[in-house]
């Protein structure tokens, strides 16, 4: 036992949850990608002042790896600009966060505490940031250009 907590409150990842999470992301991906698959074409997005590109940075038969990029003039460090590296699986439809700002890697789960300081459902939590993104974009955004 760890300050109190038991193996019964031991934090576990709901594969279902972040499957549906996986899918919904995939499907509302879709339509804010550029219109050709080959490797360095992007969108670039407007939404409400901040300037957002997705490019894609790998293409092959079964999935397709994008670079999600804020690129505003804020007076913001550039390390608090949305930064994601999302792989697509266009076999299974599914969309994940590989890695996000400054991880490089995300594991499904994290000890807690440790030495980055993760929360024990990080994947999770990037990858719902990352649905929420989406939902925003394509509510409230505009295409600025298809292709840079």
């Amino acid at each position: 036992m760890v300050q109190g907590l038991s193996l019964k409150n031991r934090y576990t990842v709901d594969l279902a949850g972040i499957m549906r999470l996986y899918e919904t992301n995939y499907a509302k991906l879709l339509p804010l990608l550029p219109k050709s698959d080959e490797v360095g074409d992007c969108c670039v997005y407007r939404v409400f002042g901040h300037e957002y590109s997705i490019t894609i940075t790998e293409s092959t038969r079964y999935t397709t790896v994008i670079e999600l990029l804020q690129h505003d003039e804020v007076s913001l460090p550039v390390y608090m600009h949305p930064h994601l590296i999302i792989r697509l699986y266009h076999d299974a439809r599914v969309a994940e966060v590989c890695s996000a700002q400054q991880i490089s890697r995300l594991k499904p789960r994290y000890d807690y505490p440790n030495m980055r300081m993760h929360q024990q459902d990080e994947k999770h939590q990037v990858n719902r940031f990352l649905g929420d993104w989406l939902a925003y974009c394509l509510k409230n955004g505009i295409s600025k250009r298809s292709v840079c």
